[in-house]
């Protein structure tokens, strides 16, 4: 209302919150690796769906079938694990589910440099069926997913 500074001042809070997700969880993260809790979760491993590439972050959602498929998605042979996760640092909207490719962040979620901590398991989530399976991984295989690292 005429005050230039004080809009400008509130845009960039804006941006700020956009860019930083205000979600509270629970978080979740998929895999078919077998660990303890307590255990420490960290970016640097190499990637699910592109076996040459290092991830730069560790990635979790707040949905616990997204997690799910994520583990049915993951590379070995163990039994698919949704675990319970605390990040424990900042974190960001995984640009490869979110603005960069779709609007918002309607599968909520994330990825973070920081390591994250196991703190339970579920044991009872919706498992993807096996076309849908066949159907995420032709995408991957066609390059459809492409990693934003």
């Amino acid at each position: 209302m005429g005050d230039n500074d004080k809009s400008k001042e509130s845009a960039k809070l804006a941006a700020t919150l956009h860019e930083t997700p205000s979600d509270i969880g629970p978080f979740y993260h998929g895999t078919k690796a077998d660990l303890p809790m307590g255990a420490l979760l960290t970016a640097g491993g190499s990637s699910n769906y592109q076996t040459e590439l290092t991830m730069n972050h560790i990635y979790f959602t707040a949905l616990v079938n997204g997690a799910g498929l994520a583990a049915a998605l993951a590379k070995g042979d163990g039994r698919e694990r949704v675990y319970i996760i605390e990040p424990m640092g900042s974190f960001e909207n995984d640009p490869n589910l979110t603005d960069k490719k779709f609007p918002g962040n309607p599968t909520r979620s994330y990825r973070s440099t920081k390591p994250l901590k196991i703190i339970g398991e579920v044991r009872d989530w919706v498992r993807p069926s096996p076309e849908d399976l066949q159907q995420f991984r032709e995408r991957l295989a066609d390059g459809n997913g492409e990693i934003i690292n």
